[in-house]
């Protein structure tokens, strides 16, 4: 396997945040988490890897959301 980039370990990382994340909620909503974590990076999975500003960018909003997400008060997502 190729080694990633310093910018591809914090997107994987992020990804298994948001993975792990799923677990806390309850487990009847678990499948919208699961299912909205999922379609937020394949929406950008295309993207140019060398466009490190809007990587970066993306980054920080995934980990706003991921701290909205994991409050406790959220109990359901709509996609």
């Amino acid at each position: 396997m190729a080694k990633l980039s310093g910018l591809q370990r914090d997107v994987l990382k992020l990804y298994r945040q948001c993975i792990r994340a799923v677990r806390l909620k309850p487990d009847d909503t678990r499948e919208n988490f699961r299912a909205f974590a999922r379609e937020e990076f394949r929406k950008n999975v295309a993207m140019d890897k060398k466009d490190f500003g809007t990587i970066e960018y993306l980054l920080r909003r995934g980990r706003r959301q991921l701290e909205i997400y994991q409050d406790e008060g959220i109990r359901n997502i709509a996609r």
